[in-house]
């Protein structure tokens, strides 16, 4: 089937020119598809919407009633504990005939209470009420009923209201005001007496607010109805404290038949029950959420549509152009062809034709480069072999001229010219060592040992040095001549010899499978300018070749990004140089040839 397809493709566009056939399969691989598929995609999102609309609904409603509860059982919890407390019922039911005693039962209720009231936000008041005549009412959470108003009523028409219902826990609203809700809870002991009760002043914003204002994206109502149907929350908190007989909610209700959930009038009404006799109905304007949810494919195919018209006229404008460039490229090619390098092709789109045609010119200049370079390539060879044989150094001779100035030096008994020849000896074998460029760690401090050595001779108690060496890092591997340039540099650019206090501080840490080399001093610094050219890669003074670019260079040599060196300076404070390369247990090679 597939060879089928790909044999008739060919065929119908054989004899199409380049143009027709990028119109033709842009038309076939992307349009009619695209076209196709989004209206399909259209119709399917439109009907699995209407299909799992009432499945989400309920989904909406069963999370909202889980959060309603949750919200009141804590607050039933709390009142509930408070009121089922032992030690609370005890002492509010015992004769007290001592002061102290009475002071020792508020500061019970105080401690143990006191905390208890915050457990919630919202919680504006927490009272304990009894009616113990030889127990006093401090004002803070012990209080007598009396006909001090509270919340709307006074004290004892709501002490006695309450003590006569038969329930023992309600929730009230404060009459007049929608913003506050009453959590009432008896306190009662094993015998059904019931020597007090916990009076609870709720915030209703930071209780229910949250919930009902605007529930389901604003195309909703919720409400909450207590055990004797009266509202106790709702979005409209005009109806707060209302029978819900006397509300919208009656005909709503009439409408169920003794089910759970109703569809009237294209709104959707359910009743959830929760903690026995309460219930939660919601309202949601179906009309509203089913227009917004059509729209919102409508606008999906809408836009795909717009998108594809777009594509198309941007495909046919491109195609003005493409097929011209194209041979003006190929013209250009036969040039370079027939040794014409000489050529370019201008560019005026930033386009991949464009990027092509500046490759394309890049690439004839550099040809014509290549050709000049192949040209002169052996006298450059000839020149670099001459001026290498010229810059050779006969190791042996330097070793065996030491050898004798240091038998010398010992026949003679000059022990500060001994221990010069000495480091100058360690310093020429390490550095003058052309077979490898890779060392051990513990060599490479050998080699700056040496050099410190001399320095120290040449400025004798002039700068401090400090060792910090992790003994774990010394068997690694590492390049040649990565400490040794950075100490001379704190020499010859940091003058660190003219500094009062002078220190240099050389340090080696392994970090799991990373080897972190860093030198500071407190030399004279660096200028801005100076660090800028550093952190930059280029060179900065004059240098013999192993200045600090030369590391970075043979750095990303071996390690690549791997490997990495940063220098920090401030003048008139000193310079700290840090390199970091992986933990080389075999001897690292090289990743890419140098330039």
């Amino acid at each position: 089937m597939r060879r089928w397809i790909e044999s008739m493709i060919i065929r119908l566009t054989r004899t199409m020119n380049l143009r027709s056939k990028i119109v033709v399969f842009f038309g076939l691989i992307v349009f009619i598809p695209t076209v196709i598929l989004g209206v399909g995609a259209g119709y399917l999102a439109l009907q699995n919407v209407r299909t799992n609309y009432m499945l989400t609904i309920d989904e909406a409603v069963r999370q909202t009633t889980q959060s309603i509860q949750f919200r009141k059982q804590s607050y039933d919890l709390l009142a509930t504990r408070a009121g089922t407390d032992g030690e609370l019922i005890s002492r509010l039911t015992r004769t007290y005939a001592e002061l102290a005693d009475q002071i020792e039962t508020v500061n019970y209720v105080d401690r143990s209470f006191q905390v208890m009231s915050r457990y919630l936000p919202g919680i504006d008041t927490f009272r304990i009420y009894h009616t113990n005549p030889t127990l006093v009412e401090d004002g803070g959470l012990l209080w007598k009923p009396d006909h001090r108003p509270l919340a709307g009523v006074d004290e004892t028409s709501w002490y006695q209201s309450f003590m006569d219902s038969p329930s023992a826990l309600r929730w009230t609203y404060v009459p007049g005001d929608t913003a506050q809700l009453i959590v009432s809870r008896k306190i009662t002991n094993g015998g059904g007496s019931v020597p007090g009760a916990i009076y609870m002043l709720l915030d209703y914003n930071s209780v229910f607010g949250e919930l009902m204002d605007r529930p389901f994206r604003g195309s909703g109502s919720l409400y909450l109805l207590d055990e004797q149907d009266r509202i106790v929350a709702a979005s409209d908190r005009s109806i707060i404290g209302k029978p819900a007989g006397a509300t919208e909610l009656s005909k709503l209700m009439a409408s169920l038949h003794n089910s759970e959930s109703a569809t009237v009038n294209g709104e959707y009404f359910t009743v959830r029950s929760i903690d026995g006799e309460w219930k939660v109905a919601a309202l949601i304007q179906m009309r509203q959420m089913e227009k917004q949810s059509a729209m919102t494919v409508y606008s999906i195919v809408a836009i795909t549509v717009f998108f594809l018209f777009l594509s198309t006229c941007l495909v046919l404008i491109v195609l003005k152009n493409v097929v011209l460039r194209i041979r003006k490229l190929g013209g250009r090619m036969n040039d370079i062809a027939q040794g014409d390098f000489d050529v370019s092709v201008r560019s005026r789109n930033r386009d991949e034709l464009g990027d092509l045609e500046l490759m394309f010119n890049q690439m004839a200049g550099r040809l014509g480069t290549i050709v000049e370079l192949l040209s002169s390539a052996k006298l450059q060879e000839k020149e670099s072999s001459f001026q290498a044989l010229q810059a050779q150094i006969n190791p042996h001779f330097i070793y065996n001229s030491l050898s004798l100035l240091h038998w010398r030096a010992l026949d003679q008994g000059d022990q500060f010219l001994v221990e010069a020849i000495e480091a100058l000896t360690t310093f020429y074998r390490f550095a003058l060592n052309n077979k490898t460029n890779v060392t051990l760690i513990k060599d490479e401090l050998e080699h700056v040992r040496a050099y410190l050595d001399i320095q120290q001779l040449r400025y004798p108690e002039s700068v401090r040095i400090v060792w910090e060496l992790d003994e774990n890092a010394l068997e690694l591997y590492s390049i040649k001549l990565i400490l040794q340039p950075i100490v001379e540099n704190s020499y010859i650019h940091g003058k660190i010899f003219t500094r009062d206090d002078a220190f240099i501080v050389i340090g080696i840490k392994r970090c799991d499978d990373r080897v972190r080399f860093y030198v500071r001093d407190n030399g004279i610094g660096m200028s801005s300018d100076t660090l800028t050219l550093i952190q930059n890669g280029e060179k900065a003074g004059k240098g013999n070749g192993f200045g600090l670019s030369n590391i970075r260079e043979r750095l990303d040599l071996y390690f690549g990004k791997a490997g990495q060196m940063t220098v920090e300076s401030t003048p008139g404070v000193g310079t700290a140089v840090t390199i970091e390369l992986p933990a080389c247990t075999d001897k690292p090679r090289i990743q890419q040839e140098g330039l």
